[in-house]
Formats: C-alpha cells, structure tokens, sequence
C-alpha cells in the first residue's frame, strides 16, 4: 500500500498510462481524482476501480482548460480534504512532419497540450498541496528531445522539453515548502498513441536497449515511486523510464 490514502489527481487518465496508473495508484491506496475529455471512459474506469474497493471522483474536461484544471484541485479538496499528489500526464503528439511543413495551428495545439496545460494545473495544485504542508507533482515527459531527436517531432519534443524546465524551477522554488516535483521520461509505451503499423512497433523497440516496447503499467509503476514517500529525497529530475532508449546504438 505504497501510496495508502494519498489523495492523488491524475490526468489522461481515460486510457493508456493514465488509466494504468489509476488502476495501481488506487490498487497501492490511493483516493483518486480522474480527468480526461472522454467522460464515459472515465466513468467506466472510476466504477471498476469502486467496484475493487476503491475510492475515485471523476472529473470530465479538457486539459487545457484552466476552469478544468482548478475544477479538479476543487473535486480533491471537496471530497477527500486535501491534495497530496497530481501526475499530470495528458498529452498529444500532434503531427508527425517536418518543421518546413508543420501548420502553426498543430504547433500550437501541440504545445497548448502538452506544456500550457502544465501550467494551468500546476498554479491550482501548489497552493493546494502547500496547504497540507507537503506534496509530489509529477509531469510526464519524454525521450523524445531529451537525449534523441526523431524527425517529425518538433513540437512535441520542444514542449515535453520545455516540462523539464518548468520541473526544475518549480522544485527550486516550492522546495523549502515541502514540495516535490519530478519529469518522468517514458521510452516507447504500448499504448493508443502507438503506431498501429507491426513494421513501425519492430522499429520502435529496436530503439531500446531492452528491445521492447513498455507496457503503460511499467511507466506507471515508476509514477507511483515518485508519487510516494519512497521518493522523499528525489525532486527537480528529469527520470528516464526508457527500457534503455537514450543510451542505445545497436
């Protein structure tokens, strides 16, 4: 019960890493608020994680909605009386082409997505954590940008880059207060962002010195140390969880 009665937000949790680590955060005692834009899916999630025992609000909207972000720091303080923790997950990939040929539109998107949205949750979630005197935010990243450039990734790399940064500063400036805040780096995660292509899937795990691609629950499994008290010395990282990826040639 690593995370026993944390009270936890996570985000895109209606499918892939997010989903799995509401499965394990709730499994390991946490009390879960879930959001996403595909409300039956949450719905759906939220009673089989009630039916196991668990304890969950669900959360409808978009990520990069500000009104969405505070609605879900409200729902955990409303419900549970507290915040302790957020793994702030959603994300998109956008348009896979080069710079040359990349709409401003997708560009935006991309970044809105993935790095504003961060923003939005993280302004409603540190008064709140600070609050109770302590907590752990958690931002997905990526590989992507870090250590290895793939072509057509431009904007995803630059904003899943730039949740590095927000990462860092936020960890030097909410340190002294008791707040832990960590960028976790997933290598090639088998999930609906993945290609469907069995050729590409092959490709994609021979980037990785394991020579596969992570199940979503591997990279949740990660989240959740960084999550919990286990992880009460690590804070500002940028912690790779990536098979092996960035240090593999062959």
């Amino acid at each position: 019960m690593q995370l026993k009665d944390k009270v936890i937000i996570i985000t895109g949790a209606s499918s892939g890493i997010g989903a799995a680590a509401a499965r394990l955060f709730s499994a390991r005692g946490a009390r879960l608020v879930i959001g996403a834009r595909r409300k039956e899916r949450l719905d759906a999630l939220a009673g089989e994680l009630a039916e196991a025992g668990g304890e969950v609000v669900t959360v409808a909207g978009d990520v990069v909605d500000d009104a969405h972000a505070r609605a879900l720091v409200e729902a955990a303080v409303s419900r549970f009386g507290r915040l302790d923790g957020a793994f702030n997950n959603a994300g998109i990939v956008g348009d896979m082409v080069p710079l040359p040929q990349m709409t401003t539109e997708n560009w935006n998107r991309v970044l809105e997505v993935n790095l504003t949205s961060a923003f939005h949750l993280a302004r409603h979630q540190i008064p709140a954590m600070l609050d109770g005197g302590k907590g752990s935010i958690v931002f997905t990243s990526t590989f992507v940008g870090h250590g290895i450039g793939l072509p057509g990734m431009a904007a995803y790399a630059a904003a899943k880059s730039g949740l590095i940064g927000l990462t860092q500063v936020l960890a030097a400036e909410h340190g002294p207060a008791g707040l832990r805040v960590n960028a976790l780096l997933p290598g090639g995660t088998m999930t609906e962002m993945a290609p469907s292509d069995a050729g590409a899937l092959e490709w994609i795990a021979g980037l990785h010195a394991l020579k596969r691609i992570a199940e979503p629950q591997e990279i949740a499994a990660a989240a959740a140390f960084l999550l919990s008290d286990d992880a009460s010395f690590v804070t500002g990282t940028a912690m790779v969880s990536d098979g092996g990826n960035t240090i593999c040639k062959t």
